[in-house]
């Protein structure tokens, strides 16, 4: 073992690619995901439930802490369907060097900050 390695411990000096980035952001879209889509099943009961539960729902649905919930479910659906796709579209062979995955993650975060802004608009 060479005990003369340089270690680097500060994570805020590491600089990752920006596939490393869009990979870590598409794991991180799973996991709000798996607690959103337990949040929109209840939504989907309580609104089936009586007209009275669906109205209490529309009020509920007023404030902007419910609004952000929404909002951030289907932000984290939306970036993760759109690096998804570029997943898919690596697997049949387009994009797989170097520059091909530096481009196809610049145009996946575009994509979804479009995607996720027109969200926003949508809601609100």
């Amino acid at each position: 073992m060479n005990k003369n390695r340089p270690v680097n411990l500060d994570i805020s000096t590491i600089h990752l690619p920006i596939t490393a980035y869009v990979s870590i952001l598409h794991r991180m879209s799973g996991v709000v995901l798996f607690a959103g889509v337990a949040v929109l099943l209840w939504i989907l009961e309580a609104s089936l439930t009586s007209e009275a539960s669906f109205a209490e729902l529309k009020e509920h649905f007023q404030s902007p802490l419910c609004q952000f919930v929404l909002w951030a479910t289907l932000a984290a659906l939306a970036y993760h369907m759109v690096a998804g796709i570029r997943h898919l579209i690596m697997d049949a062979g387009v994009g797989e060097s170097l520059e091909g995955g530096r481009i196809g993650a610049k145009i996946a975060l575009v994509v979804a900050a479009v995607i996720i802004a027109a969200l926003g608009v949508w809601i609100w």
